[in-house]
């Protein structure tokens, strides 16, 4: 059973009456496990088919399925459930809070869920340890870098034990030595926790270690690459 599956989507906006298609008839599966890529170039439909798959907007048309439910079937607040439970987000412009330290960031996620203070902290601690940020809990994002600001992101990102991990242009911000080293944590995630990433970039240090490379372009999927991952 796929994990995410995108069925006959179609997305328009609408702007003071102009009507602009910004995808087509667009037809994906996401399985466990993955490591894959949304690749085009900027305006192809990248972004606007990660929000849609991540639950942040719905299709105009067609349907968008987490686990074979239908997100367009649920309300508002189950569909905040999802996100919360389901998706995990690693988005381009970081997201943190910039009052609460690195660890509390990361613990957020874990407060909306109902977990106890304890296990909240400890899981925190263990995730910025595993991100290589151990000693920065009590740092606030505006005292640390952009790589260590998106490690923080994806420690909350992975904090909740989420189905699928979606990252919108995760290295876009950072130098090429910090996207690397973001990228090996992310693969090794995947490989050792079987975490399920799906992308969206236009990087080719992101495309190279890709196991599949979905091609995206004027809002409709044109093909598909298999990758062979760097190491």
């Amino acid at each position: 059973m796929s994990i995410l599956r995108a069925i006959a989507v179609n997305k328009t906006y609408s702007t003071r009456g102009v009507e602009t298609q910004a995808l087509s008839e667009i037809d994906l599966a996401i399985e466990a496990g993955e490591f894959s890529a949304l690749a085009g170039p900027s305006g192809s439909g990248k972004t606007t088919l990660l929000n849609l798959l991540g639950a942040l907007d719905i299709p105009t048309t067609g349907q968008i399925l987490l686990e074979e439910e239908d997100l367009a079937s649920l309300s508002a607040s189950a569909l905040s459930d999802r996100r919360l439970h389901k998706l995990g987000f690693v988005f381009q412009a970081y997201n943190l809070i910039p009052v609460l330290s690195a660890a509390e960031n990361v613990e957020f996620v874990l407060e909306l869920q109902g977990i106890d203070p304890k296990e909240r902290r400890e899981r925190s601690e263990a995730l910025l340890e595993r991100v290589g940020l151990a000693d920065l809990g009590h740092k606030r994002p505006l005292e640390m870098s952009g790589g260590q600001q998106q490690r923080v992101a994806v420690a909350r990102a992975i904090a909740s034990r989420p189905r699928i991990i979606l990252a919108d242009e995760p290295t876009a911000n950072l130098d090429s030595a910090t996207a690397r080293s973001l990228l090996e944590l992310m693969q090794d995630l995947n490989q050792d926790e079987g975490m399920t990433f799906l992308f969206s970039s236009h990087d080719s240090l992101v495309l190279e270690r890709a196991h599949r490379r979905i091609l995206l372009r004027d809002g409709r999927i044109e093909g598909e690459e298999q990758g062979s991952p760097s190491p």
